[in-house]
This record gives structure tokens, sequence and C-alpha cells, in this order.
């Protein structure tokens, strides 16, 4: 019995899917616990810190064993409260990117079953098996390309907050140890830590941020976008402005702006790491539907970056997969690039005010 390549490839997404809806219960069920944690560890971090005004209103009279117990809740409960709150956000942030995948999915199957089966004569056969060869590569391309994201922010995470934290543990112990024998060595040492935890937890922000800013679903796109850009504009050193056409305050569907968001923050991040830009433009036009956005960038062209590899798809891996997912929800992207003139990239998505 000769198996339908495309009845198979339909099987498979069925049960990626389900797949998919298993795992975004579990998540759930992870932030609900991780929200009742972050809560609880709130309501300690206010005791603690309550404590600590009483005995720096005290000082002199507290014992100093009490004094020692009190800096120890208090880095223990802060410590735990920034990992509960990264936890927390990253695992909203993992839900989201689930329901858009599985949105994504769930689009694609609908495309996959609304084409006729290969009973056709030879001709339409053999086109109809080239549509699901060319659905399958577009399947391939996009696990490929959250795969390597997910490897990137691994290393990030490693070699910044997880080992911050790491230097926390040893530094808390230095304390520990100190805080009977040398008291004002102690103290130093627990400046320095809390200097250190300070500028950790700013960094975390900022990863957070990256991941998944929590102001897109509070304000929406156009505050978000604005955000990002002075951030991009400190950390690159590119001069980056933004300029939008419409209500700033107008919110589009939740999707829409999170497809928004990731394709200009891929944009930019290409204009900095591929074209080697000095100069980036944004234009975000929310008056209508679709609703458009453009990023043009100097430096390098589009056509040398990609003349520029053997292998084209090597570089230009992120903005193929780019569009590949932009047209899975329904948009449009093009690439504008001539020599001696700067490379721009426009974006239309279907917008409807939510």
């Amino acid at each position: 019995m000769t198996t339908n390549p495309k009845e198979t490839l339909i099987n498979e997404l069925r049960a990626e899917h389900e797949q998919i809806g298993k795992r975004l219960r579990e998540i759930q069920s992870m932030i609900d616990q991780s929200q009742a944690e972050f809560r609880r560890l709130q309501q300690r971090s206010v005791e603690v810190t309550t404590q600590m005004r009483r005995i720096e209103e005290n000082f002199d009279t507290v014992p100093r064993n009490d004094i020692k117990v009190v800096y120890t809740a208090a880095l223990d409960t802060r410590t735990r409260l920034l990992t509960s709150q990264a936890q927390l956000e990253k695992l909203q942030q993992d839900r989201a990117q689930l329901e858009h995948f599985g949105a994504m999915l769930n689009k694609l199957l609908n495309s996959l079953e609304g084409v006729a089966l290969p009973n056709l004569p030879d001709g339409a056969n053999q086109q109809n098996v080239g549509e699901s060869k060319l659905s399958d590569e577009v399947i391939i391309r996009l696990v490929q390309s959250q795969e390597s994201e997910r490897q990137r922010l691994a290393r990030q995470m490693h070699d910044g907050p997880a080992q911050s934290l790491t230097n926390f543990i040893l530094q808390a112990e230095i304390c520990r140890r100190l805080f009977d024998r040398d008291p004002s060595r102690a103290t130093e040492e627990l400046e320095n830590l809390k200097t250190a935890a300070s500028t950790t937890f700013q960094r975390v922000r900022d990863f957070i941020f990256e991941l998944r800013p929590m102001m897109l679903d509070d304000l929406g796109l156009v505050p978000t976008m604005r955000r990002y850009v002075d951030v991009f504009m400190e950390k690159s050193g590119i001069e980056t402005r933004i300029n939008v056409v419409g209500e700033e305050r107008r919110r589009l569907e939740p999707h829409t702006e999170v497809t928004f968001f990731r394709s200009l923050q891929e944009l930019l991040a290409y204009a900095r790491d591929n074209a080697r830009a000095t100069k980036i433009d944004i234009v975000l036009d929310i008056t209508s539907n679709p609703a458009k956005a453009s990023v043009t960038f100097n430096g390098q062209t589009i056509t040398e970056i990609e003349e520029a590899v053997e292998q084209n798809k090597g570089k230009m891996f992120g903005l193929a997969s780019l569009a590949e997912r932009i047209e899975l929800v329904g948009g449009q992207i093009e690439f504008q690039s001539i020599e001696g003139e700067p490379s721009r990239v426009e974006i239309a998505l279907p917008a409807h005010a939510s």
C-alpha cells in the first residue's frame, strides 16, 4: 500500500498540534504555581524589608546575630524573588510562543487540508506533490529557526544570569563567614553583593524584555517599539529613528503586534550584525488594514551580503525564515536592495483593531 506523503505530513502536523496543546496546559499549570510562589515571596520581601528598617532605626541596640539573620533572610528572599520573577516571565513568554506556533500550525493544516488529494491526472498530481514538499520544507526551516533561537537564548542565559547567580552564592557564603570575625569587611562584601545584584537584576530585565516585553501586552506595539529602539540605539551606538503614522494608542490583534515586534526586532539585528549599518530608519503605519512597517538601513546591501557568501542560505536564512513566518500569517514582505542605496524591507500584515 502506497503511503500518501500529504496525508503523512498532515498526520504529523496534527500530532504536533496536539503536543503543543498538551504542553500549553502543562505550562499554564506551572504559571499558576509560579504566580502563587511569586506572590508569597513578594509578601515575604515586604516583611523582611520592614524588619530591616526596624534594625536600621535601632542598629546600636540590636544583637549582631539578629542583624545577621535578617540580612541573610533579605538576601535569600530577594534572590529567590528575582529568580521567581524571571521564571514566571519566561513561562509566560514560552506560552505566548507556543500559542503563536500552534496558530501557525493550525493555519498550515487548514491550508494543506484544503488542497485536493493526489488522485488527479499525472500533471496535476506532480504539482500537488510539489506543494506538499514545499510545505514540508517550510516546516523544517521553521523548526530549525526555533531551535537555533533556543540555543542562542541558552548561551545568553548561561553566560549572563546563571553565572551571576553562582557568584551571588559564593559572595553570600563569604559574607556569612566574615560577619562574626570581621564585621566591617562583611559590610563591604554585602555592599558589593548589593551592587552586583542590582546590575544582574537590570541585565535579567533586559534579557526578559528581549525575549518578550510585558509592556507589549499592557501598552501595545508603538510604546514597546519606541522603548526597544531607545535600548537598541544605546547598546549598539547606531543612529536609529522610528516614525509612527496614525494613532499611537491604537491596539492591533495580539498576534499581529507580536509578529510586527519580532519582525522589526529581527531586522534591526540583521542591519546591525550583517549590514554593519550606522543609520536605521523605521516607519510604522497603523492607520489602515493592512498595517505596514518599513526598515531602511545603510551599510552593505542585502544583495551584497547575499553575494558575499557561497551558499546564500547561510546569511539569508534569517530573512528567508522571516518571510515564511510573515506569509504564514497572511502578510507580505518585500526586499529592496540597490547598489549604492540604502536597503529597505517592507512588511504588511492584516490588522484589525482589538
